[in-house]
């Protein structure tokens, strides 16, 4: 048999094992995630709150409880997580945000929100809707704004005049 015959089946085989691999531990690691995110909707309530600041922090820098930093992975620590400053009633904590939530939770404004532990998980609006806020456009879109508009306004002009010859 031939040596780059025996390196191709080898390699075949590892990488083999290693998808058998990645299967085997997804397929525990969803079935772990799905049993903790029926816990935390079990021991889920709403709670009135007035959101003060919201950022991306690392879990050092968060202000959260050291209990939460001593367990999370060494790994998790040095990554960023949506944090929001919140006032409940009297306190005002630092809670950490679902990455949707984040994205529509409003500043200085109260909502009401289903909070497990110090996890916001859901988030509905006290008084109105909420509504996702708008992304400030940058300079290269609006130029491209700028310039489909132009392009439209120049293609209805032809077409009117293409429609008076016509008549």
């Amino acid at each position: 048999m031939k040596p780059w015959l025996i390196v191709l089946l080898v390699v075949i085989l590892v990488l083999v094992a290693a998808l058998i691999a990645l299967y085997y531990f997804g397929n525990k690691m969803q079935k772990k995630a799905s049993e903790n995110q029926a816990q935390m909707e079990a021991a889920s309530q709403t709670v009135s709150m007035l959101v003060i600041d919201k950022k991306r922090l690392k879990l050092s820098e968060a202000g959260l409880p050291q209990v939460v930093i001593d367990q999370t992975p060494k790994y998790m620590r040095r990554s960023k997580v949506p944090i929001a400053k919140v006032k409940v009633g009297p306190q005002i904590l630092n809670m950490i945000c679902d990455e949707k939530v984040f994205e529509v939770l409003p500043t200085k404004k109260e909502v009401k929100a289903t909070v497990s532990g110090i996890y916001i998980m859901g988030v509905r609006g006290l008084h109105s809707a909420l509504e996702k806020p708008t992304e400030k456009k940058g300079f290269f879109r609006k130029l491209q704004d700028k310039a489909r508009k132009t392009l439209e306004e120049q293609q209805a002009a032809e077409h009117a005049q293409a429609k008076g010859k016509k008549k």
